[in-house]
């Protein structure tokens, strides 16, 4: 089947603006919890960690050690990972026969979308995962479209890359091997090496991790546990919902729905049909186990090529521009909640908080160090030569290496379980936790009190700076009473 070329020239204008605006709001409000985690995880490399794979941490220690401290070019890889979502959902678009019209409003509705500029905004797992599943997608509509079966293989590639980022990639691979089974066009395929082969890539490539989760009891199922308890019940399957509707906008969800649909009708789009049973087929686990909404976000983008396709056959080029201009209006209501487009006081106190809690865990960190550096900075240099900080999360932890408060810090949060206890002559302890620490520390005094200027209402606030003259016992014996495994 011909096709029409892509649309290099107004694709990567679209590219273009989507980078700069990125680039330009990167370094504010400041580093999220997450990328302040990622970062200290990066600087112990392992196959894995209690709460994730290994391939952000790795990406955001060597961002790390390229810029010290430097949010652009931390969030540079999430960056350029939608800037891959974009990319290949204008070629799943061409694969569907768009011509130049329909890649542009491909391009442009996603690329300006709420949740690509969200995602694009700040290094997170999730930023890495939306562009796997996408890539894994439209590798293997190209397979199906052209018949070019050792495309398998470079599918089993990308999805055994995207395992060591998130788990989730294996629900992308089971939901693509249902579609491709139940579409009587596709099956055949199955009957091939190819997508086994594929398979076997992707499988090779996550060992290592599925090793370091057996070397260490399995906390992935813990981690699934914990999150199927939060989102569980008719409450966190409605909210699935929601989300899988409104993270692009309300508007671009009814694009993506009708490309939905007329995947599953057109005859002409027969081998590009599994995309959508894989959708269904994703949704359906999250529905069943309680996922969050924005699993199925790489999901997504090839329905949206295919909406976007079918509107530009049947409407004018002034229709489809007209069209572009107001799914992109649609998304940008939402931009305060993902993006940092208003000053953090105004934020802080607008409506857009109850939207989305992702920028409400980057502002007010520089303030929260400087308060438990005050403390440090109190203590007489023989107290500081033994001293370390002990914090109850990994943020407030990774915050203290990222602005140099000045001493070591540890925390039993997650993955810095593994990176201590420290030495047993480590006192005293300033210690940042939201409860009084006296259950396991001693002779603690209470110093301060974690607060922003902004008025900005996030886990941190309220929390206490002691300064203790040690933990109960020592540090060795105290230690498994102080980590903890939690999302």
């Amino acid at each position: 089947m011909s096709r029409a070329p892509f649309a290099t020239r107004e694709v990567g204008l679209v590219v273009a603006v989507l980078v700069v605006a990125l680039l330009a709001m990167s370094p504010f409000y400041g580093p999220h919890r997450d990328e302040l985690y990622f970062v200290t995880a990066g600087h112990h490399l392992a196959w894995g960690y209690p709460d994730q794979p290994s391939l952000t941490p790795l990406l955001a220690g060597l961002a790390d050690r390229l810029a010290p401290s430097g949010l652009v070019v931390l969030r540079l890889p999430a960056v350029l990972a939608m800037v891959g979502v974009v990319l290949l959902t204008v070629q799943a678009a061409r694969l569907l026969g768009a011509a130049r019209a329909g890649q542009v409003l491909t391009a442009v509705v996603v690329g300006f979308s709420a949740i690509v500029l969200g995602l694009g905004h700040m290094l997170a797992t999730a930023s890495i995962d939306m562009f796997f599943w996408t890539a894994v997608l439209v590798v293997v509509a190209q397979a199906l479209a052209d018949d070019r079966p050792r495309l398998w293989l470079l599918a089993g590639l990308v999805a055994g890359v995207g395992l060591n980022n998130k788990h989730a990639v294996a629900f992308c691979l089971l939901g693509v091997l249902v579609g491709v089974a139940l579409v009587r066009e596709t099956r055949p395929v199955l009957r091939t090496r190819w997508p086994w082969l594929g398979g076997l890539v992707a499988l090779a490539l996550w060992v290592p991790n599925l090793v370091w989760q057996a070397q260490h009891d399995w906390p992935v199922f813990a981690f699934t546990s914990d999150i199927a308890d939060e989102y569980g019940g008719v409450g966190g399957r409605v909210d699935l919902v929601l989300i899988a509707i409104i993270m692009f906008s309300p508007l671009i969800a009814a694009v993506w729905i009708l490309g939905l649909v007329q995947l599953l009708r057109r005859r002409e789009w027969v081998f590009l049909r599994p995309l959508a049973i894989a959708f269904l087929v994703v949704t359906g686990v999250f529905l069943v186990t309680g996922g969050k909404g924005y699993y199925l976000a790489g999901a997504i983008p090839p329905l949206v090529a295919a909406g976007c396709t079918d509107l530009a056959r049947r409407w004018s080029t002034r229709a489809v521009t007209l069209a572009g201009a107001v799914l992109v209006a649609s998304a940008a209501v939402a931009y305060p909640a993902v993006v940092p487009v208003l000053p953090a006081a105004t934020f802080s106190g607008s409506g857009w908080v109850d939207l989305s809690d992702a920028q409400i865990d980057t502002i007010g960190w520089p303030g929260y160090a400087e308060q438990v550096r005050a403390v440090v900075d109190d203590l007489t240099p023989e107290q500081r030569a033994h001293a370390v900080i002990f914090t109850g999360n990994y943020g407030e932890a990774g915050a203290m290496r990222w602005y140099d408060v000045g001493l070591p810090t540890y925390s039993g949060h997650n993955g810095y379980r593994a990176w201590g206890p420290p030495p047993d002559t480590a006192t005293p302890v300033v210690v940042v936790l939201q409860v009084p620490p006296d259950p396991w520390f001693t002779g603690c005094e209470l110093q301060a009190r974690l607060h922003n200027d902004t008025g900005t209402d996030n886990e941190e606030v309220g929390a206490g700076v002691w300064l203790c003259d040690g933990p109960k016992g020592s540090w060795s014996q105290a230690w498994e009473s102080l980590v903890h495994y939690d999302a």
